[in-house]
């Protein structure tokens, strides 16, 4: 093949496809086996798109070492896609370390809440800090995702619940959109909660004649870009009427429905996701038999956080049957001041041992099915050709190392790239074994 190309991996001990064929996602039988090719190489061109796959001897002969800008060894090494983090909470001010004190003693998620703890402190201190303080601490965060092989994350607004502040962290997504190697899939979440002083009604109103009005105004001028819309459906919260409405005025601006469901109690969120044809429900710990089903025939993501079941005590999302039932299931870290995880491959830990996933399962929902759950699998969450050359390498002849190994991770991801460019280079694991 002619022409410059970006960079060649060559001779990896295990390539990690995930998907051979094309698939926008994986369930059932396909979910729990992944495609793989040993003694591979891949090529990566100048425009960031993977633009060859296939065992080293004819990938070598292919194309002449003088037309890559940069050639990586992965002998004895694995190389996988990117990890997808499918929901994240990552732009707000002052942490709430003295809560998990609170919920060790006992107080349950709701019982800070209704005592103004929980979203409403967050939401105090987000609203007094500049834009600038809020991005200096959202990069940084950033920043340690990629460095756990994180290279797409989707990032919620959600700790402003007023117009001003809510724009405020919209911006800040937008600006490390523009500005960091990370891919950000961007979440307007302005019903994460009521706000002191409203009803929930009058919030909704709120969001719908005046919040999604400026959002469309702001997408049309280019100045920010939104992906999803989120709405936290819970008792006490946003009832299903009022997320209903608030999910379909969302999507009349052509926003993705990807919205907060059944974690605490059952609301029939999964029922109505899949009626309004939502792209991914997060959380699910409390969802129905009927939900399972119509999020299976609609193709809804089942977007599951083993973090906060575990930080939460709560019951486990049944992972097993929504398998089972041909639901198509991603993981998120759900990093938030509750839930504070930067790493997916602790959440794929977690997510096999506790929601009993296999490796293969949780990798495939943490690439292509967490792809998937933002609109994004046609392009991110599998090494295919055509694809964004976004991927990582470990220090490791076994893939499953980046899920067994529970921790501990800066001894063991190598690299992380970004459209073929090394975003991250890890020093210590060229001299380090992961056994």
């Amino acid at each position: 093949m002619a022409g410059r190309q970006r960079l060649l991996l060559e001779n990896a001990e295990q390539l990690v496809l995930v998907c051979g064929h094309g698939e926008r996602c994986l369930r059932r039988d396909g979910a729990a086996r992944l495609a793989v090719l040993r003694g591979a190489s891949l090529v990566v061109g100048l425009d960031g798109c993977i633009k060859a796959v296939g065992q080293a001897d004819a990938i070598r002969n292919q194309f002449s070492e003088a037309t890559f800008e940069r050639i990586i060894d992965c002998s004895g090494k694995c190389v996988l896609p990117g990890l997808v983090d499918a929901h994240t909470h990552p732009v707000w001010a002052g942490d709430r370390v003295h809560e998990f004190a609170m919920k060790l003693a006992g107080a349950s998620y709701m019982e800070i809440h209704q005592a103004g703890g929980g979203i409403h402190f967050t939401v105090e201190h987000t609203r007094k800090a500049t834009e600038d303080e809020l991005f200096s601490t959202f990069k940084h965060r950033l920043e340690r995702m990629l460095r756990a092989g994180s290279t797409l994350v989707e990032c919620k607004s959600g700790y402003g619940l007023n117009l001003e502040t809510e724009l405020k962290m919209l911006r800040v997504i937008e600006r490390a959109k523009r500005s960091m190697d990370i891919g950000i899939s961007s979440t307007y979440c302005g019903a994460h909660s009521v706000p002191k002083g409203k009803t929930a009604t009058e919030a909704t109103d709120d969001i719908i004649n005046n919040h999604l009005p400026k959002l469309k105004e702001l997408q049309l001028s280019g100045e920010i870009h939104v992906n999803n819309i989120d709405v936290f459906c819970e008792k006490g919260v946003f009832d299903l009427e009022s997320t209903r409405r608030i999910l379909q005025a969302g999507k009349d601006i052509g926003l993705q429905i990807n919205f907060h469901g059944d974690e605490l109690h059952p609301m029939k969120s999964a029922e109505l996701g899949a009626e309004l044809g939502a792209l991914a429900i997060s959380h699910l710990e409390e969802v129905s038999d009927e939900g399972i089903k119509a999020m299976a025939r609609a193709n809804s993501a089942a977007v599951l956080l083993p973090t906060t079941a575990y930080m939460l005590r709560l019951k486990q999302p049944q992972a097993r049957k929504m398998l089972e039932e041909g639901v198509i299931v991603a993981l998120g870290s759900d990093f938030n001041p509750n839930a504070y995880c930067f790493s997916m491959p602790m959440v794929m830990h977690l997510a096999c041992v506790n929601m009993k996933m296999s490796m293969n399962e949780a990798l495939a929902a943490a690439t292509i099915n967490a792809a998937y759950a933002l609109g994004k699998s046609d392009t991110h969450g599998s090494l295919e050709v055509g694809k964004q050359g976004d991927l990582v390498i470990i220090n490791s002849s076994r893939w499953e190392h980046l899920i067994y190994q529970f921790g501990g991770h800066e001894a063991l991801i190598n690299y992380v790239i970004v459209k073929g460019k090394v975003v991250y280079q890890n020093e210590m694991c060229e001299t380090m074994s992961s056994y």
